[in-house]
């Protein structure tokens, strides 16, 4: 099976994966310091199932020879701001990168899309800077749907890199983005402690919660961890608009998992250990490099794997995660792992004992369900 199939099974309504959630639930900072963060653990099927711990409990929550898997891709600052010209005509446009089509042209979503058309100049950042820091300018060379198009840049590969890195902004998720501007605190915030491959424009954000003590007290007590990539997208925000599941169409993000990596995940699963996926993203990638024989195997390309219940976790036992949207394709991936009715369960749980919710918010340690 392909990364981007998605196997048959029983029609799931969208509005399944609804619930209320407090607009005061949802963090706009993260916990200080990053492990100080509540974790919820959900144990399916064993009673009470639930228990409150802080992220920093971690190392006794697990056991030896287990294994955590971390993503490894590191933030951009995709989110640019700009004028439009066509003729004489100027008009304020902002786009969030989401995909890298070459070494000078980028996917991205644009705000005042209307504005737009194929053809069109953007110039970004302040020209009265220097060179080095200053403008930059792009030509829109194609206008998709919902405000997806696509960035021609004048210039490529690391030069384009570097002056995305000077104008850009974090690309914070619209529910906080909403509520107050990104600031240079967010350049760290937003930002797991062991990124080191630059693509993604928005954070693996279970990742955010670990410290260099916390990774050496899973060390010590004999816990590894492996690292994989994927390049998380803009797509994952994106609301699901459809009522059925089977017709929503996920963006596809590009990863990699190493042969090294592949060989030591399945050394740890001959050797009675467990792995422990740290976000839905490092999930999602490791189940498209998953046989049905339950074998990982290296991969590299692109994946739209769309995880609901009744698909098979086949790679992780468990799953370190941050709370999520109402109605969105991650709670459909919870819910798929440990299921649904436990999941909302363990929602109406967090919301109750308060539980702070979304990218900055605090997490979950999830145990897989009997799977169908």
């Amino acid at each position: 099976m392909s990364a981007t199939d998605v196997e048959e099974t029983a029609e799931l309504r969208v509005d399944q994966f609804d619930f209320e959630l407090p607009e005061d639930r949802i963090a706009l900072r993260p916990a200080n310091p990053r492990d100080a963060a509540r974790l919820l653990v959900v144990r399916p099927g064993i009673a009470p199932g639930l228990a409150d711990h802080v992220v920093g409990d971690l190392p006794q929550l697990l056991s030896p020879g287990d294994c955590l898997v971390f993503n490894d891709t590191k933030v951009i600052p995709a989110e640019l701001a700009g004028v439009r010209f066509r003729g004489e005509i100027a008009a304020g446009v902002s786009f969030n990168l989401h995909k890298r089509e070459g070494a000078h042209v980028w996917r991205a979503f644009a705000r005042g899309a209307k504005k737009l058309c194929a053809g069109d100049r953007v110039r970004f950042g302040d020209p009265s800077r220097t060179c080095e820091a200053g403008e930059l300018w792009a030509t829109v060379s194609d206008k998709g749907e919902g405000g997806d198009v696509t960035l021609a840049f004048d210039i490529a590969g690391p030069d384009l890199d570097l002056r995305i890195q000077t104008i850009g902004k974090v690309p914070l998720p619209p529910y906080i983005g909403l509520k107050r501007e990104a600031d240079e605190r967010d350049r760290a915030d937003y930002q797991t402690i062991y990124a080191r491959d630059e693509g993604a424009v928005a954070a693996p954000t279970a990742g955010l919660h670990f410290t260099p003590d916390l990774i050496e007290r899973l060390e010590a007590r004999g816990i590894s961890h492996q690292f994989v990539t994927l390049h998380v997208g803009a797509g994952t925000f994106l609301p699901v608009k459809a009522e059925d599941t089977d017709d929503h169409v996920m963006h596809a993000e590009w990863g990699t998992v190493p042969a090294q990596v592949a060989a030591e995940l399945q050394a740890v699963k001959a050797n009675g250990g467990r792995i422990v996926a740290v976000g839905t993203t490092s999930l999602r990638l490791l189940e498209s490099a998953t046989g049905e024989d339950g074998v990982i195997r290296p991969f590299s390309g692109e994946t739209a794997i769309f995880i609901t219940p009744g698909r098979p976790i086949r790679a992780v036992d468990a799953l370190m995660t941050n709370f999520h949207l109402p109605r969105s394709t991650l709670f459909m991936l919870v819910s798929a792992f440990s299921g649904l009715d436990c999941m909302r369960a363990a929602y109406a749980h967090a919301i109750a004992a308060g539980y702070r919710f979304y990218s900055y918010g605090d997490a979950s340690l999830l145990f897989k369900a009997s799977q169908p």
